[in-house]
């Protein structure tokens, strides 16, 4: 018995040292265990002899994953996966751990999935940012400057440029609120909200037009008279297709550039650009004008002297550029001069014919600048001018 003895206190020592247990270890995580091998061993009983002993190994956690004694959730990690704890707020409040990602998640990832299927990735497209020394450059270069109040309203289509003014003056013009009754006042119809007559000027302008009639006898270059049509009568037609042609755009008020009296037809420039029309009928431009005088009479040598050497129009000396007596045509019975002005005085033609001693049959301008009346034009009828027509008026948009 004594021997029987001292070997059951040999097996217990060594089962103390193979035996390495921590429950300490694992307790305070639930998430993870860290098992070293561990050795059962059952002690022998009454019935069994004195020398047998069942001694077993604890299953290996690397080939066996031993199951934690509280579950996080209710399906576990599939055996041989790499575990990660989610960590989650649940909906009491308090943090829980489970073995699976958030619900919330797998649906954004099978959404993003879905879109990158059906139309691929979605590009954002983000507005460019310029700094100020690019913004400085297109407000000067590109982006019109403040105008007058009155030019504003006049370039509308609201009315000419003094009636603008009296409407202004009037108090029927009001500038962001305020009644406004100085035609100066700079605005920017872009960003100033304006009403005339309690109605909003549109803050898109009317594109710039720029027109050549063919301005037929008895008709006035002014808005209009009891005795006489006005040329802007002749646009009617225009005016009036405008929407269709251009859709959305704002009609827009014309106005000739310069004047032809009532008994003389021919080239006269229409537009809505003021700035372009105080550019070309300006003296500074110098640009040239033709005309073509139809004399009822003979025409001699000193009939073109006489013109040449120029007459005193409004005070002033005035020579033409150049006189010269045209063939003669077998289909016209009346001789005609072709005169060449460059200050374009009111009846300035006129006077140096009638100064030299011939009676006019017929006045008619071809000419202005080196923009050339089209000879298929018929009276009565315009045409749009291109961009080379307004260079050769000295015009560049």
């Amino acid at each position: 018995m004594a021997a029987i003895a001292a070997a059951v206190a040999a097996a217990s020592a060594a089962i103390s040292t193979l035996c390495l247990t921590r429950p300490s270890t694992y307790s305070r995580h639930p998430t993870f265990r860290i098992l070293s091998p561990r050795v059962r061993c059952s002690l022998p009983s009454a019935t069994s002899s004195a020398e047998e002993f069942n001694i077993t190994s604890a299953p290996n956690p690397r080939t066996e994953r031993p199951k934690p004694s509280s579950p996080i959730d209710d399906e576990g990690p599939p055996s041989g996966q790499l575990f990660i704890p989610w960590i989650v707020r649940g909906p009491d409040g308090n943090l829980t751990l489970q073995s699976h990602p958030p619900a919330r998640l797998l649906h954004a990832m099978d959404d993003a999935k879905t879109k990158k299927k059906k139309g691929g990735a979605e590009k954002v497209v983000e507005e460019p940012k310029h700094s100020k020394a690019a913004r400085r450059f297109y407000n000067d270069r590109f982006r019109e400057p403040p105008q007058r109040l009155s030019k504003v309203l006049a370039t509308a289509g609201v009315a000419s440029r003094r009636s603008s003014e009296d409407l202004i003056f009037e108090g029927r013009v009001t500038v962001n609120g305020s009644v406004c009754t100085i035609p100066q006042t700079k605005v920017d119809p872009t960003r100033d909200v304006i009403y005339v007559n309690g109605n909003r000027l549109s803050k898109k302008l009317p594109p710039k037009v720029y027109l050549a009639l063919n301005k037929p006898k008895g008709y006035i270059c002014s808005s209009g008279g009891k005795e006489f049509n006005s040329v802007m009568g002749l646009f009617d037609d225009y005016l009036k297709s405008w929407d269709k042609r251009k859709a959305g755009q704002q009609k827009p008020r014309l106005f000739t550039v310069g004047r032809l009296d009532v008994a003389t037809s021919g080239l006269i420039i229409v537009t809505n650009d003021g700035e372009f029309a105080q550019k070309i009928s300006h003296p500074s431009s110098n640009l040239t004008k033709e005309y073509i005088a139809t004399i009822d009479g003979e025409v001699h040598k000193r009939h073109l002297i006489a013109i040449s050497e120029g007459t005193i129009v409004d005070g002033v000396h005035c020579t033409p550029d150049s006189v010269e007596l045209l063939p003669r045509q077998p289909d016209l019975l009346r001789p005609r001069i072709r005169l060449v002005v460059h200050e374009g005085r009111n009846h300035e033609v006129r006077d140096l014919v009638r100064n030299a001693g011939l009676q006019m049959h017929s006045l008619k301008r071809t000419r202005i600048g080196g923009f050339r009346l089209p000879s298929h034009l018929g009276l009565g009828k315009h045409v749009e001018l291109k961009q080379s027509d307004l260079k050769a008026l000295g015009w560049t948009r």
